[in-house]
């Protein structure tokens, strides 16, 4: 039986009509795997430009039907040829037949060696003989593979019998699954019937222990409500078969994990019944830390006077001492410390704030010896914070997370340098090097170690580093692809809902040389994802790299279960995905070799190929990396770091491998969440391997599980609630299904959906625009009502059809931004199984109890970054005023995609693509939000970007540097701005890959504009320089339309937008221009004046309470702000610092900010 060439198996819905599309014929057809139902199918069918999906559905008895409307007969068929063939016939109810199958692409011939080091890789139980994989050649049918690794494993095995039904099934059956499986058939029949004949005998076995353990559970239960019989004598009459089997073995599960407690329960109870006296037990407490020592910086304060800080974590106590006196100048205590500025324009300064008395507060400006020894500095303070803090749970955890590819050789006696963040690149100062982080998560490839083995070397490891037993999370391992997860002690409570996944990517995706490994947990509230991964080698293999990392994205089973349809980067509040990434350099490698011999790494990491094809959104979509400023970690001679081994000598030739940074780390938090990268770099002085290990390490953000000050539903008070004003969105597709909305998060009870789209439009071959209006978007309701709990929430939405109930593109916002009594705007991209489908928008709000507001600040909030820098004559102040800017990262909601995937701008008014400054579409306007916004000011989208950090911040963070397309923001850093980060992963590129050719507009060519669309999303828009404006007359603007760069990520030209804009949107964007951005804006109102110091959420209380004019504002004392909502002691401190400064002058000439 041949196979169907019209089965694509598990391809996307996005790559599926990219096929249809380049076939453009109507009555095109391919068939794919259902993305909603498991085992079922999705016949794709193009008629008149757009594709129309019908699900094959099985029933009971494995019977086959097209999906019909109800009171429609469906015709069933035994198998998908049967039902392909019969539907090529007209009258079928089709839209047409089925003329023109789609045959899917030939798959590339993988290798079963690592191509770079000839090492052959095989399962670990294996040994590396004289190879019966060499021996084989590369292109033998998988079957004989599968044998000869069978009878490799035979004589070590002692279950032979068992052996030898699976060498029947793979000499006699195997090639009938083959085949069904090629036809679409997944049941593999032959393999179940294989594995319920072998597994007999574990029935027999099965029953007694799961007869012995039930025994044993009822002398426990409790009398009142005896065990039932039935359901023991039902497992032991049943047909033997591979599904009951499951079960019992479920059963015998159950019983075995219930068992302790039950036992325990009981003799818990009887102790307290009868009083006993339990034995006394000796209590073994965990090995104490070793306490932190007393850590001394040498310091530049004021223009030249030299002085140490001596830092006490145990303490609590930071002392000044100038240089020359053998006593200390002043000593502060943590509680005093209310904030530490770092400035980024001197990367070795710093600023602390910090209480003399009840009225009076000081700065000090401190210069350290190098940015490091300044991060050291900060890190210390923060711990000491924490350790002296009276929280239950923490605010702030740290996480380490390091791979290498051990080459296949024993690791060194100490892997030091590794697990403390020392060597090459952006390293942990000394200072901090051995102080332990809360979890370490550990990924490795080709390691020949056995797992216990190995899992016991690295708890010795930093037992002998850190003093502390660390405590294995999780261990999951793919042949010699292993990750391991421990954390300490304290925190081994904390973590829940462990996962682990893996996933083959080898030949034919059936061997796992090559795949990844995922480890996920709960810690407290925070999802946590980890991906390790060893993915194809060579350096013409970018294609298979890619498709590796498409393959375990949408094959890992990480998370929580109930997001299973949501893309496996949206599952977690952070996903850190790392290992042999095997990327390479696309240049001579004697250009490389000079270049890394002079440490000239920004001409190499222009050429990376992940770089690139992040670029090109081809991987890691949204993803973060830190700066890379260390040497390619492959392919170094083992023994030293000294050269680097690039030839290597084949039977067919020379092979060359270029030096590459092929380990890597890079991670994708959820939007406004706080992760920090604190150091990102490699070993120099563990040499056992080619590759060296790789190391980041990461200040994360966590929440609790909140209890509320107010039980829920004690009073009759009023619930907050999530309302949707409207949601547009925009769909790569060329489908016209009516869709509807799927709402997750982990404040709601249980997932909401919308009703159908209000409204939608077609009108560009390749996209679908959606709108729902309020009347279809449900009101949320969260579990719980409090401002604290509701500041760290997000909400998951997927688009879905209505005709398939698969996602046609999902995405996360953050409802910290978005609460308040006004809607307010969010934008974000659309992802669907790692690629980007589309773009959305909308406004909705977040209500909030008055009695609900109170909350909190963050231990990491306290910390905060400054671009500019004034030197000030006199470092006191009367109170002067913290910094304005929070330290938390936050992100806003994605801007829309209309600017950064220039294939969106074809349905927002663009002719052609030579258009470089397009018309875009705006919010709903009205005179009414024209009031609303003037009267509170405050509440707008530009205020989103004003209150915000980064600084070294997670991929939703940095890039939420983008503005709206709707508003006009002016750039000029100033007083209240987001602050650029660092250029995190930011590398200069190569202005490359121009479209060269025009694409045709005329005649009647099929999804033409569909075919410009894909070409389009493939590359990133060049803004024009500053202060311009490109026309399509100019020809300028025509060469520098379409570039591989990510000059899209920043802001459109001011110029550019206003001048596309009607008077109407010139009226709103002078609107925003009198927004509190610029240092020299002044204040209109108390929620302006606020805003700039990121209070803003305290408007509405301080109005309420009659605090509505700025001249008499000035006089409100420290009991009206508390009165008014202001719970924070900081922020009324804060307020009444700011209103002290500005005594000497009105309030609406505005208050120029200090750089800090």
């Amino acid at each position: 039986m041949t196979a169907a060439s019209w089965y694509h198996r598990d391809i996307s819905r996005v790559v599926a009509e990219d096929l249809l599309a380049k076939a453009g014929k109507d009555g095109c057809f391919l068939v794919r795997d259902s993305e909603s139902v498991s085992g079922a199918y999705a016949l794709c069918l193009l008629f008149q430009r757009h594709v129309h999906t019908y699900r094959i559905l099985p029933d009971e008895e494995g019977l086959l039907s097209v999906q019909t409307i109800q009171g429609i007969q469906a015709k069933c068929f035994r198998t998908l040829a049967d039902l392909i063939s019969a539907y090529q016939q007209p009258n079928n109810g089709l839209v047409t037949p089925l003329l023109y199958p789609v045959s899917r692409a030939k798959e590339p011939v993988d290798e079963d060696s690592d191509g770079e080091d000839g090492r052959a890789s095989h399962p670990p139980s294996l040994v590396p003989h004289s190879g019966w994989v060499s021996a084989q050649p590369s292109k033998a049918p998988i079957s004989q593979q599968l044998q000869l690794r069978l009878q490799e494993q035979v004589h070590r095995s002692p279950a032979s019998d068992f052996m030898g039904f699976m060498a029947e099934y793979l000499n006699s059956h195997l090639q009938l699954d083959l085949e069904a499986l090629r036809n679409g058939n997944l049941q593999l029949r032959h393999l179940s019937t294989a594995l319920v004949t072998a597994c007999r005998g574990l029935h027999s076995e099965i029953d007694f222990t799961l007869s012995g353990l039930e025994t044993l559970a009822k002398v426990f239960d409790p009398p009142a409500s005896p065990r039932s019989p039935v359901r023991e004598q039902e497992l032991l009459a049943s047909d033997p078969d591979l599904e009951l089997l499951l079960s019992k073995i479920s059963a015998v599960n159950h019983l075995l994990s219930s068992l302790e407690k039950k036992v325990l329960k009981t003799l818990q109870e009887t102790v307290t019944k009868h009083k006993l006296a339990l034995p006394s037990v000796a209590v073994v407490h965990p090995p104490a830390t070793k306490p932190m020592a007393v850590q001394s910086f040498e310091v530049k304060v004021g223009k030249s006077q030299r002085a140490s800080l001596m830092v006490d974590v145990e303490s609590g106590t930071m002392a000044i001492t100038k240089r020359g006196c053998s006593s200390p100048e002043e000593t502060i205590s943590q509680d005093k410390i209310l904030q530490l500025i770092k400035y980024q324009s001197v990367q070795s300064k710093v600023r602390l704030v910090y209480d003399r008395d009840q009225h009076r507060s000081l700065t000090r400006d401190f210069i350290f010896q190098n940015a490091r020894k300044r991060e050291a500095f900060c890190q210390l303070l923060q711990l000491m914070k924490i350790q002296h803090s009276n929280l239950d749970e923490p605010d702030l955890i740290s996480v380490y997370v390091g791979t290498w590819n051990m080459g296949s050789a024993p690791p060194p006696r100490s892997i030091a340098s590794w697990l403390t963040s020392r060597g090459l690149g952006q390293t942990q100062d000394e200072t901090t090097a051995c102080i332990p982080h809360d979890i370490y998560v550990i990924g490795t490839q080709e390691n020949s170690l056995g797992d216990r083995e190995w899992v016991e070397f690295l708890r010795a490891s930093l037992k002998t580093l850190m003093s502390i037993d660390f405590r294995v999370v999780a261990l999951q391992c793919l042949w010699s692809i292993k990750i391991v997860v421990l954390v300490k002690p304290e925190h081994e409570r904390r973590i829940s809902h462990v996962n682990t996944s893996s996933v083959k990517t080898g030949i034919a995706n059936t061997l796992g040389n090559k795949g990844a490994v995922g480890v996920s947990f709960l810690f407290n509230g925070t999802s946590f994802g980890f991906v390790n991964c060893h993915l194809a080698s060579g350096s013409e293999k970018t294609h298979r790299r890619n498709q590796n990392y498409s393959d375990i994205l949408r094959s890992l089973v990480l998370g929580d279960k109930r997001l299973s349809s949501f893309d496996l980067t949206l599952r977690f509040t952070h996903l850190f995905w790392f290992g042999d990434l095997n990327y390479r350099l696309d240049m001579d490698v004697l250009d490389i070799l000079a270049h890394v011999n002079k440490k000239e790494f920004e001409p190499l990491l222009s050429v990376d190929q992940l770089s690139l094809e992040r670029e090109k959104n081809k991987v890691f979509l949204r993803f973060s990396e830190g700066d890379i400023s260390f040497p390619p970690t492959y392919r170094y001679e083992r023994g030293s770091r000294d050269s680097y081994v690039w030839q290597k000598f084949k039977t067919t030739g020379v092979r060359i491998n270029v030096p590459s940074w092929c380990d890597r780390i890079l991670w994708k938090s959820h939007p406004e969440t706080h992760v920090l990268c604190n150091s990102y770099g490699c070993t120099d002085d563990i040499v056992t391997s080619d590759h060296s290990p790789v190391f980041a390490t990461f200040e994360v953000g966590v929440t609790s599980q909140f209890v509320p000050r107010k039980a829920p539903g004690s009073g009759s008070e009023s619930l907050a609630c999530i309302e949707w004003d409207s949601i547009e969105v925009i769909v790569k597709t060329t489908s016209r299904s009516k869709c509807y909305i799927e709402f997750h998060s982990y404040c709601l009870e249980e997932s909401q959906r919308s009703g159908e789209n209000s409204s939608q439009s077609s009108d560009i071959p390749g996209f679908l625009k959606l709108s729902w209006s309020a009347k279809q978007l449900p009101v949320l309701s969260p579990i719980l009502s409090d401002l604290e709990y509701l500041l760290d929430q997000h909400v998951l939405l997927s688009i879905k059809g209505l005709d398939s109930c698969e996602s046609y593109g999902e995405c996360c916002i953050a409802l910290r931004s978005m609460i308040g009594s006004l809607a307010q705007q969010f934008e974000t991209f659309l992802f669907h199984r790692g690629e980007e489908t589309g773009s959305m928008r909308g406004w909705m709000k977040v209500r909030v109890p008055k009695d609900r507001r109170s909350t909190r600040e963050r231990l990491y909030e306290w910390i905060s970054f400054e671009t500019d820098e004034t030197d000030s004559d006199s470092p006191t102040l009367s109170k002067p005023a913290l910094h304005t800017v929070r330290s938390r990262p936050l992100s806003l909601p994605d801007a829309a995609s209309s600017y950064t995937n220039p294939a969106y701008f074809i349905f927002e008014g663009v002719p052609n693509t030579r258009t470089l400054c397009p018309s875009l579409s705006k919010p709903p306007y009205s005179p009414a939000s024209d009031m609303q916004e003037e009267k509170h000011p405050g509440h707008s989208p530009c205020r989103r970007l004003q209150s915000l950090t980064a600084a070294h911040a997670s991929s939703s963070s940095k890039e939420q540097l983008q503005r709206s397309p709707h508003y006009s923001v002016p750039e000029t850093t100033s007083y209240g701005h987001q602050l650029s980060a660092p250029q995190i992963g930011r590398h200069k590129r190569p202005k490359s890959a121009i479209l060269a050719k025009d694409l045709q507009t005329s005649g009647d060519c099929s999804l033409t504009a569909l075919h410009m669309a894909w070409c389009l999303s493939d590359v990133d828009t060049d803004p024009p320089k500053k202060g311009s404006c490109l026309s399509p007359s100019q020809p300028e603007g025509r060469k520098n339309l379409l570039r591989h760069t990510r000059s899209a990520l920043e802001p459109p030209p001011q110029s550019c937008w206003a001048g596309s804009r009607s008077q109407q949107d010139t009226r709103r964007l002078n609107r925003a221009r009198e927004w509190p951005c610029g240092s020299g804006d002044h204040p209109r109102s108390i929620g302006m004046w606020l805003s700039r110091f990121g209070l803003e959420q305290y408007e509405e209380g301080l109005y309420e309470k009659g605090w509505d004019d700025l001249e008499f504002f000035r006089n409100i004392t420290d009991q009206d702000l508390l009165e008014a909502g202001v719970l924070s002691p900081t922020h009324r401190k804060l307020i009444q610092a700011k209103l002290h400064e500005g005594s000497g002058r009105s309030l609406h000439q505005g208050l120029k900010p200090n750089p800090v």
